[in-house]
């Protein structure tokens, strides 16, 4: 008989206005729908459908289906509310410069190379 060691892995979600980390006790082998499922948060945040959210391990996305390791941090991304390419645009378009980072160079700054 195989026996299924517990682990602890870590489960993550964020909106403008919270971010929870919430740790999870599965059994190995478990997925990240397994984890994401037994944390709970789905019923914190109604607004998760997890058939068509990104998720993955760290940063990089993965599957559902995905065996996640202890210690590993599940995320569960939010789609963008805005296409990075299209903002970039329209603030050329509006002849704003932009500091390294992304933010407007205020007036009367120096633009430093």
């Amino acid at each position: 008989m195989e026996k299924h060691e517990p682990i602890t892995v870590e489960v993550a979600y964020a909106r403008p206005d919270v971010q929870v980390i919430i740790p999870v006790v599965v059994e190995e082998p478990a997925t990240i729908r397994e984890a994401i499922v037994r944390s709970g948060v789905i019923e914190r945040f109604p607004e998760i459908d997890l058939e068509s959210a990104k998720v993955g391990i760290f940063g990089k996305l993965s599957k559902l289906d995905t065996v996640v390791r202890a210690r590993d941090r599940v995320e569960i991304y939010r789609p963008l509310i805005a296409d990075p390419k299209e903002v970039r645009k329209q603030r050329a378009s509006e002849g704003k410069k932009m500091k390294k980072g992304g933010g407007d160079i205020e007036s009367g700054e120096d633009e430093q190379a």
